[in-house]
């Protein structure tokens, strides 16, 4: 077993345990934390981030609630339901200017007011996975197939929506059928071959992807790096949007059992942990300082956390950082770029 699989698995076993404890000490202050369901980097970097914060401080416990979609979560963040919750650039915009699935929502560019950041993380790249028996041997071939683009309304689904419609011009609904599930009875269907192709998003090599190996031949589609630099601009646009970006799957990260053995190009993404403006700076800082402090510590047995640093945290992704979190930065010694300090008051 890898050792990015490990250490995945450990942490989400860790989490698990967390969760399900009292919280300790009683006089602990209990932080309402909502995630994405398992099966994404997502939700591994953030339960991770609970079960260090719970176990490098006393004063603030989290616990987690992985269900429901990110899109939603962020309505209920800044409705002061939640106090953390995952975030991305894409979402924010698209709640700031009442577009996409906030576009019903009224009061959506009110209530992005009072959102702010902990810190940016890469999401990693959308894995587009068939059988290699399954005939799909291109984007374009999924024409007529059952895909599963992520849970229905969420950041994910959108994001994949636009990647395959750029790249093939094709829609969920009219060109191929938009398998509706949450993530987990998604891949179940998958594994039961009851859809054709599944899109999930993590950071190569991802352990769902590695599951799937071991047992079963696949097939990644996506261009080849040759390929995705001869497209036009219009094919390239989902990559260029703010928060997103070109990524790659290096050929043979998943062994003889996943093909292509070359490397293709896919979207990537860049998503973040996100709590209300109106938190106490106390909190805000006890809590990004216990995560950055337990995180060092375990880098050396955990190869993962390597892509979530200091630099891409305070990246700019249009939300502006929490008082609490930015301070930490600065004393930590980061450079926060203009576009992420701090909003005024």
């Amino acid at each position: 077993m890898k050792p990015f699989r490990i250490a995945a698995l450990a942490a989400i076993a860790g989490l698990s345990l967390a969760a399900a404890s009292p919280l300790t000490p009683a006089s602990a202050d209990d932080l309402k934390m909502a995630t994405i369901a398992p099966g994404s980097s997502a939700y591994l970097t953030m339960s991770t981030m609970a079960t260090i914060v719970n176990a490098g401080q006393d004063k603030h416990q989290i616990t987690v609630d992985a269900t429901g979609a990110a899109t939603k979560h962020q309505v209920e963040l800044a409705e002061g339901k939640l106090d953390l919750c995952m975030t991305s650039p894409t979402i924010f915009n698209f709640m700031q200017n009442q577009k996409a699935m906030y576009q019903k929502l009224d009061k959506a560019p009110e209530l992005s007011k009072n959102l702010a950041l902990v810190f940016w993380f890469p999401y990693g790249a959308y894995h587009v996975v068939t059988y290699a028996d399954s005939g799909i041997e291109s984007l374009d071939d999924l024409r007529g197939k059952k895909v599963f683009l992520g849970p229905p309304g969420g950041g994910a689904w959108n994001a994949s929506k636009q990647w395959i419609e750029a790249q093939t011009g094709m829609t969920p609904g009219e060109d191929y059928e938009n398998f509706k599930a949450s993530w987990s009875s998604a891949f179940q269907a998958f594994q039961d071959r009851q859809v054709d192709a599944y899109i999930v998003g993590g950071i190569p090599p991802f352990p769902q992807i590695e599951q799937l190996a071991a047992t079963s031949k696949l097939r990644l589609i996506g261009p080849t790096k040759a390929e995705f630099d001869a497209q036009d601009a219009a094919k390239k646009k989902p990559t260029m949007i703010r928060g997103r970006l070109a990524d790659v799957i290096p050929g043979g990260i998943y062994g003889a059992n996943v093909a292509p053995a070359e490397d293709i190009v896919t979207l990537g993404s860049i998503v973040g942990v996100a709590t209300r403006a109106d938190m106490d700076e106390q909190t805000v800082y006890d809590i990004t300082k216990a995560f950055w402090e337990g995180a060092a510590k375990l880098r050396s047995s955990t190869p993962w956390l390597d892509n979530v640093t200091l630099d891409y945290a305070v990246r700019d992704g249009g939300m502006p950082l929490h008082p609490g979190a930015a301070r930490y930065y600065k004393e930590a010694g980061v450079a926060i770029p203009e576009g992420s300090m701090p909003a005024m008051n």
